[in-house]
């Protein structure tokens, strides 16, 4: 299941600008198969960022997730174009991977549980040792 929707990326961009991004053929129409590609795309960059501390693909998908994968399908449409994207849209593509960061390092929540993996690799301090060969009923008779 993608992380967000053709809803999600129609709601932020005008008709007009997602026919451009994505009518390679000049067809008059927005190529939903090139959209498609910029949310799997965006998807798999999410995975790679997130996979190390949680379960991924996201089933549900958070809300912040849905927002990241938004933000970034859309910096993709605009990257495969050779016009530069619009100061908003590397902005928001930047604040994407910034929290993306975050949320690899564990500094910020997505408001679900962690892999098991990683909270046993986590950064405190272990130790194992043999049961003890004294105890506190052994010792009383001294």
């Amino acid at each position: 299941m993608p992380y967000c929707t053709f809803d999600d990326i129609r709601t932020q961009l005008p008709p007009d600008v997602l026919t451009a991004l994505t009518d390679d053929s000049l067809a008059g129409t927005a190529d939903w198969a090139v959209l498609a590609d910029a949310i799997a795309d965006a998807d798999a960059e999410i995975d790679a960022w997130a996979g190390g501390r949680y379960a991924v693909p996201f089933s549900p998908v958070p809300d912040v997730i849905r927002k990241i994968a938004a933000d970034i399908a859309i910096y993709n449409l605009f990257s495969r174009r050779d016009t530069d994207p619009p100061d908003v849209r590397k902005d928001r593509y930047r604040n994407a991977v910034k929290l993306l960061e975050s949320i690899a390092k564990g500094t910020v929540s997505i408001g679900r549980a962690e892999n098991s993996a990683q909270k046993d690799a986590g950064d405190c301090p272990r130790a194992a040792a043999p049961d003890p060969v004294f105890s506190r009923e052994s010792l009383e008779r001294f």
